[in-house]
């Protein structure tokens, strides 16, 4: 029983660090020149920045959703939790890929109502869960300052 309870702890990881890989591999061969040209905020983090915070924040979702899961196993929670994921993924598509400031702040948009609705259910089913996700709730709140301002800067 263990043994696969930590097997699936891996396949979350595996599959949320997926999304990331979509979203890591677009940013690096869409991001430039095209992201040095553009207006940012003064409140615009360092690159560097981005991938540890990202790293951390998909192992916090990912034990987040696997707390839950093991709890009650319901696949209508891995349905919500995928679909968050796919919007999580593409936003770097939108932005860096296909370079629209816009879209990708109503991407934002339903990540960040994904991010509710998941906490909603978490706190339900596990508080560890649910706390989990307040880093990433976070974050996704100030990239949505952050992309709103882009947008509104050029």
């Amino acid at each position: 029983m263990t043994k696969n309870k930590y097997l699936s702890l891996i396949l979350f990881l595996i599959i949320t660090f997926a999304a990331s890989a979509i979203g890591g591999f677009v940013t690096s061969v869409y991001k430039e020149p095209w992201y040095s040209q553009i207006i940012l905020p003064s409140y615009n983090p360092p690159s560097w920045v981005f991938g540890p915070v990202w790293g951390t924040l998909y192992i916090f979702m990912s034990i987040a959703i696997w707390k839950a899961w093991s709890i009650t196993q319901d696949s209508q929670l891995l349905k919500i939790y995928f679909f968050h994921l796919f919007f999580n993924a593409i936003w770097s598509v939108i932005f860096f890929g296909f370079h629209n400031i816009g879209l990708a702040f109503v991407d934002l948009i339903i990540i960040l109502l994904f991010i509710i609705l998941l906490m909603k259910i978490y706190y339900k089913i596990s508080k560890p869960s649910f706390y989990l996700m307040v880093p990433y709730l976070i974050w996704t709140s100030y990239a949505f300052i952050l992309n709103a301002s882009i947008f509104l800067l050029n």
